[in-house]
């Protein structure tokens, strides 16, 4: 999750013709300025039905951005970033992604973002949850210490009936098909016949989503760090995939660390520091640590220490923060600040993360189900503890999904380029072989040796970057499946 990307009050008033063929900007402006935001990037709003099965009842707000490229007679389109989440903002990624992406990729693309319906400064949504519901250890379902699950029912059943009270019609109309056709609208919005789009994360399953409502929209598909397209279960696969994740990408940690056992004190192996990491969260289970700033109970338990890590392993340069945050809890010693967001972006990612997860498909309700997965699941993956497949709000969800999940196939052109981290914590490679496997002959797919949650110019790796690079600026796809 990052801070909300703020949009000038004048850019909240710029429109875009939505729904006609031929609709085009009529105007851009300025951005307002703020840390990382790039002159060059300017700010627009568009309007969307909320509701795509009655186009002419209320609309809702996207928020959008671009930069330009700076070279017009070298212009192919346009590239989309989708963000992940969900519920991440993404109306600033432009500006942070023009000082990374190559060239050659920059000359040829507007690069534009936006944030999903119900985000940030596109309209947003919020349940009002109470502050102690939206502590770190509830928004991922962590069981109790002892494996009880009670507490989980009992905060499923109050999110789900905050969400109802207080979500506003909106939130029954966010998922991800509705991400998809807003995806299209933006498209149209741009006078583009066709659109390029990087997605990672969730963004990898909207993207696949459009891919596949859309195809023939389509161009240069670019599907980053992967999720399982599991149509029955869709984000309940992405939930129980951590476990797999954490585990795949723990060694790597652990690696680093028992590289610098006389600095942290850890463990001289990796089965020495995971033993370190898993009895300091039994013990912290029984007597959890005062953490000012941490949560709203301000105490570090051995759930947050397992979220904190969850974290941590999304990128190596995590991994000191990590390691201090172990020792000083090992040693006694006062634990560094905790970096928490501020509580207006729980509230809306919460909301937002929520309506996607639940109105996408229907999830199972049974308690006496879920106590049986927690339990074998805090067996077979203690660095988890259970979390992957507790109960959550989808329980107890007052509306059913509006239409099915969208079976990701094949049919469509050959335009899409998967990239993935063989160890990575939250969207394991073990996940997205199922989208590889669902895209067939529309695909390749970019194998990197590597750990951590983003792949393209996050890793270093110059064999994956540049596999990405190439196809998106000539358009061919690998002849067979790559491993960087």
């Amino acid at each position: 999750m990052r801070t909300l990307a703020l949009l000038s009050a004048s850019a909240l008033t710029a429109t875009l013709l939505a729904a006609p063929a031929h609709a085009a900007v009529t105007r851009w402006s300025s951005c307002q300025p703020g840390e990382g935001v790039d002159p060059r990037q300017e700010c627009a709003t568009i309007e969307v039905p909320m509701d795509y099965s009655a186009p002419g009842g209320p609309s809702v707000t996207l928020a959008v951005s671009r930069i330009e490229t700076a070279r017009p007679g070298l212009r192919r389109g346009v590239l989309l970033i989708i963000p992940g989440g969900p519920g991440s903002p993404g109306v600033n990624r432009p500006s942070t992604l023009v000082k990374k992406l190559p060239k050659e990729v920059l000359d040829r693309f507007d690069i534009v973002g936006f944030d999903p319906r119900g985000v940030g400064r596109s309209s947003p949504v919020s349940c009002g949850l109470a502050p102690a519901d939206l502590s770190l250890t509830r928004l991922k379902p962590y069981p109790d210490a002892d494996g009880g699950i009670a507490g989980n029912a009992a905060w499923s059943r109050r999110i789900a009936e905050a969400c109802a009270r207080n979500g506003g019609p909106l939130i029954r109309h966010i998922s991800t098909r509705n991400h998809a056709r807003d995806i299209d609208r933006i498209r149209v919005a741009l006078g583009e016949d066709k659109i390029s789009y990087w997605g990672v994360s969730y963004g990898t399953y909207a993207g696949a989503v459009h891919a596949t409502m859309f195809p023939g929209t389509t161009d240069r598909v670019i599907l980053d760090s992967n999720d399982d397209p599991d149509p029955r279960k869709v984000a309940r696969q992405w939930l129980a995939n951590y476990a797999v994740g954490v585990q795949d990408a723990f060694p790597d940690f652990g690696a680093w660390a028992a590289a610098r056992d006389g600095e942290y004190g850890l463990g001289a192996d990796v089965a020495a520091v995971r033993r370190t990491f898993l009895e300091l969260a039994a013990r912290l289970d029984r007597e959890p640590l005062a953490w000012p700033g941490a949560e709203p109970e301000q105490r570090l338990s051995g759930n947050l220490l397992r979220e904190t890590l969850l974290n941590a392993l999304y990128s190596r340069a995590n991994y000191p923060m990590l390691a201090g945050l172990l020792k000083a809890a090992l040693s006694g010693a006062e634990l560094p600040a905790p970096n928490q967001p501020p509580q207006a972006v729980l509230q809306n990612t919460a909301a937002h993360a929520g309506a996607t997860m639940c109105n996408d498909v229907v999830w199972p309700g049974s308690v006496a189900r879920h106590e049986q997965q927690v339990r074998r699941s805090r067996a077979a993956y203690p660095l988890t503890a259970g979390m992957p497949v507790n109960l959550g709000p989808c329980a107890s969800w007052p509306w059913r999904p509006a239409e099915p999940a969208t079976r990701i196939g094949s049919r469509g052109p050959a335009n899409v380029l998967l990239i993935q981290n063989l160890r990575d914590p939250a969207t394991p490679y073990s996940g997205a072989l199922k989208m590889r496997e669902a895209l067939g002959q529309r695909a390749r797919m970019v194998a990197v040796d590597s750990s951590g949650h983003g792949v393209y110019l996050a890793n270093g790796n110059a064999c994956g970057d540049r596999a990405v690079t190439d196809f998106l600026v000539t358009g061919r796809l690998p002849a067979r499946d790559l491993s960087c």
